[in-house]
């Protein structure tokens, strides 16, 4: 339903099948999915995989790009270990073979191919179900997003590409907005869901809304996201028209969006603190996609020490 849409190959080139549209563009998908908390591989195949490949001219790559554009072929993205390595984690090639292993790895679970980082420069594409890989989807609070460890023996690679540094860097930038979108859209959700149950809420025969208390917890919410809005719709802007603002802004609205996020999460939750067992309302969907974003592409101390890094304030 996604591929009929145009959503999968959104940033895809239409030499592809895609729709060859901005960061921006893919970023309000990328929100909408958040609202409804969808369990769909957009991130990996449609944002992370096309951005990871832009400008290389080979028939392999145009075959991926076609299949992920319409929706006959679902790319994971094995990148964990470009910002965080858990575990000794890491993929290494050796006479022409991977060995090590990769954590935390994207819709790799069932994936045609998976993308995998070497290194800040070195990319592999293997297949999903190549001998000597082991895939192991990993049990994380967030139902909705598959993530796996990848184990790696001498598993041999459709394709290795050098010399992909600057690729591999907007393709952070690219996911840490585009994760930062889908955070949006599920806040958004959850803000409409607690309004919503604060005005059906019934306590000493009064809807609980009409409670100054309740009002302030709403309304505190939305001015906190409002602004995390146009961040973040700056950022995806940047990406595309202002490259030089764009790691920068990468960081800040990812790192910036998961605090808010955090918040919305635990301040809608208590609004419905008259449910008892949030289980029983699917409120807590939305909570644990906030909290799994919120580390997914490196956490909010992780990315602030990156951006001031990035404006030379390191120690």
């Amino acid at each position: 339903g996604l591929a009929q849409l145009g959503v999968t190959g959104i940033l895809i080139p239409e030499a592809y099948g895609g729709s060859d549209l901005s960061l921006l563009d893919a970023c309000l998908v990328s929100q909408a999915l958040g609202h409804a908390v969808t369990p769909a591989p957009f991130l990996s195949s449609s944002i992370l995989v096309p951005i990871a490949l832009a400008g290389l001219e080979d028939q392999a790559v145009g075959g991926w790009l076609s299949g992920i554009a319409t929706g006959q072929l679902v790319m994971g993205a094995a990148i964990t270990e470009g910002f965080s390595i858990r575990e000794n984690a890491g993929v290494r090639l050796e006479n022409g073979r991977l060995y090590g292993k990769a954590m935390m790895a994207l819709d790799a679970v069932q994936a045609d191919f998976v993308l995998v980082l070497l290194d800040d420069e070195h990319l592999a594409v293997i297949h999903g179900d190549h001998e000597g890989l082991t895939t192991t989807r990993l049990l994380t609070t967030d139902a909705t997003r598959s993530t796996a460890e990848l184990l790696l023996e001498g598993v041999e690679p459709v394709a290795v590409f050098e010399g992909r540094g600057e690729a591999i860097a907007r393709m952070f930038e690219a996911g840490r907005i585009a994760l930062a979108a889908d955070a949006l859209g599920a806040s958004e959700s959850m803000i409409g869901q607690a309004v919503s149950y604060a005005m059906d809420r019934k306590q000493f025969d009064r809807v609980i809304g009409s409670f100054q208390a309740v009002k302030h917890m709403c309304a505190e919410m939305i001015a906190e996201l409002e602004p995390t809005r146009s961040l973040i719709w700056y950022a995806a802007h940047s990406f595309d028209t202002l490259p030089e603002d764009s790691p920068l802004m990468a960081c800040h609205a990812l790192a910036h969006m998961s605090e808010i996020g955090r918040e919305i999460a635990s301040v809608s939750t208590q609004v419905h603190g008259g449910i008892g067992w949030t289980d029983e309302q699917n409120l807590h969907f939305w909570f644990k996609r906030l909290g799994v974003a919120r580390h997914l592409l490196g956490g909010p101390e992780y990315l602030r020490a990156k951006a001031a890094e990035l404006q030379g304030l390191a120690a």
